[in-house]
């Protein structure tokens, strides 16, 4: 009997992989690959050749196990079909309750949940999960104490908003402070001085600890990019979250005094001088938060109030959620020419992209995941940032400190036999020059750049100082981004009289206001007034040998308008004409368009 196992092991591998191949869902070099993966996990870690292909190739999981769950005969549950109401949800948080946090743990990286016990069989507990041959599972079932159990076969995409809400525990920290009464004794300051003593007894007396860290739950798990507190009165702190690009008042905290406020953040936070108020400082925090680690940035700047003798500060606290990284192209958002090529410039062996946009517009999701699209072992891929926000996983990725500055480490990169190379951002003369003679000798560079549309980034590098001839022949590809936000899928209605001006003078055509289907927003319990997440919109100035020509016959006149008309003529979308496919497919609304856009 020992002797048979390892002989069948193969044979069932092979059975797996065979189907998928069968079916297209993998290649056949992606198959191999992941067999040489899985030879090489010897041992009781071993994953199975379908959790290789998701994890390791980021092959859909939906996909794979779909066609797993056929293989071994798992029956599937829809649960767009109405099983999951109010009464089963109750009654699966019932279930959970009863396991201690280890266990739970355990059910989520199962990704599984009970769902309830069989109608004819009493003692046999069904199972849904998006991994029904996930090994965990006989040790869940035992959790629950059942005789028996079945597996039900249920897509990622279906149960992974169902794990999320029923496996996160309680916000202690704000549950601690429910019922506790605000006791301040006020003390008033004649001087820009501040009491140390006095605020440290105010911070133990008012419970601010608990607050601030219930705050940081709270915003990780409603989907907030950043936090800002910001004094109001000395007497009241405004807690705001910026939710899908908009901020929202999340809590006023009335009695505490503001300084106090920015005492607890600056105490929580690392490389933060809490006796500092006259100068901008940078810090971090790091948490974990419902099983998983999460970073935040830390910003604070000193700000006048009206009562000038007292020492106010602004904070702003970037939540970064390793999480919501995207790692697949695809699912950035590109329309279908710009997707061919962006796909195709990141992967010419040298040359310049380059992402622009403002602030919050999704360039460094674009660019990881970009890089997550050409790092291999084959390649040294390092990154230059400042700072570095998300941690990629094959990339080197340099730490700028007070000894090594941005411009120190973009020189020292290549010293360091790069192959591909991801400056944070093109923000002088010497970056820029850098990045250009890199993609010049050699090398795949990826980089960002502050400018309104994607030919305007062109006369950019020209005034920091690039000649010319020097961009028409780096450059690949320069794409701008916006993000607009999503129509909320629950309430979104469709508009039953389209204004037509309005249409018209977002471009609209009028076979389109006649025939296109056009969506505007509600508003109901599952989203933010009628929006629910956020989309990308792109233009892709892609750098046929037309508009090299052109940009290279410019000289000192760069003709933005003409490498505009050009660009269009050979398929690329303006920024506003890929909003409104947005809007056509009925993903997003003409004041979204008309809000983050410009004609």
């Amino acid at each position: 009997m020992a002797t048979q196992a390892p002989a069948q092991q193969p044979r069932l591998i092979d059975k797996v992989g065979f189907v998928l191949l069968q079916r297209g869902v993998v290649d056949k070099e992606t198959i191999t690959k992941a067999l040489a993966v899985k030879e090489k996990e010897q041992g009781n870690g071993q994953r199975s050749i379908a959790q290789i292909l998701v994890s390791e190739f980021k092959i859909d999981h939906d996909a794979v196990y779909s066609e797993i769950a056929k293989i071994y005969a798992f029956k599937e549950l829809d649960l767009n079909e109405g099983v999951m109401d109010e009464r089963r949800i109750s009654y699966i948080k019932q279930l959970l309750e009863g396991l201690t946090s280890e266990q739970k743990r355990e059910v989520a990286e199962a990704k599984a949940l009970p769902l309830k016990y069989d109608e004819n069989v009493p003692e046999k507990l069904i199972i849904i999960a998006s991994d029904p041959t996930h090994k965990t599972i006989p040790r869940i079932a035992y959790y629950f104490k059942a005789r028996k159990y079945e597996t039900y076969y249920v897509k990622l995409s279906q149960l992974q908003p169902h794990l999320d809400s029923l496996l996160r525990g309680e916000n202690t920290f704000l549950e601690q402070i429910k019922d506790v009464e605000e006791e301040i004794d006020a003390v008033e300051f004649e001087t820009a001085q501040v009491d140390e003593d006095a605020l440290d007894k105010e911070i133990n007396k008012s419970m601010l600890i608990n607050f601030f860290e219930g705050c940081l739950v709270e915003g990780t798990r409603k989907g907030t990019s950043d936090v800002h507190i910001v004094p109001k009165s000395p007497r009241a702190t405004d807690f705001r979250f910026r939710i899908d690009g908009k901020l929202q008042l999340w809590q006023c905290l009335e009695g505490p005094r503001p300084e106090a406020v920015i005492a607890v953040v600056k105490d929580r936070s690392r490389n933060v001088d809490r006796f500092e108020r006259d100068r901008a400082q940078d810090g971090f925090i790091q948490r974990v938060i419902d099983n998983s680690v999460i970073r935040f940035r830390v910003s604070i700047i000193p700000v006048v109030g009206q009562e000038f003798h007292l020492r106010y500060e602004s904070i702003v606290i970037r939540i970064l959620d390793d999480r919501k990284v995207i790692k697949d192209i695809s699912k950035i958002g590109f329309q279908k020419m710009a997707l061919k090529w962006f796909n195709d410039a990141i992967r010419q062996p040298q040359g310049l992209v380059i992402l622009t946009g403002p602030t919050g517009s999704g360039k460094s999701t674009t660019l990881v995941a970009a890089l997550y699209a050409v790092v291999t072992p084959e390649v040294n891929v390092l990154t230059v940032e400042d700072p570095v926000e998300y941690v990629i996983h094959g990339a080197r990725q340099l730490k700028i400190a007070p000894k090594l500055s941005f411009e120190q480490a973009i020189r020292a990169i290549l010293r360091h036999d790069p192959d591909i190379v991801m400056v944070g951002e093109m923000r002088d003369k010497i970056t820029a020059e850098t990045a250009i003679k890199m993609a010049n000798t050699g090398h795949l560079v990826f980089s960002t750049l502050h400018t309104n549309d994607a030919p305007s980034a062109v006369t950019r590098l020209f005034k920091m100082g690039v000649e010319t001839f020097l961009i028409a022949y780096a450059i690949n590809l320069v794409v701008a981004q916006r993000l607009v936000r999503r129509l909320c899928t629950n309430c979104k209605k469709e508009i039953e009289e389209v204004d037509v001006v309005e249409a018209k003078a977002l471009g609209f055509t009028d076979e389109e206001i006649e025939n296109e289907t056009f969506y505007e927003p509600v508003g109901c319990s599952k989203c933010n007034s009628g929006y629910k997440g956020r989309m990308g919109i792109h233009e892709s100035l892609h750098f046929s040998p037309e508009v090299r020509k052109i940009i290279f016959d410019s000289g000192e006149n760069i003709d933005e308008e003409k490498i505009r008309q050009t660009a269009i003529s050979q398929g690329m979308l303006t920024l506003r004409a890929s909003a409104r496919e947005r809007v056509k497919e009925g993903g997003t609304s003409f004041h979204e368009v008309a809000a983050v856009t410009t004609a």
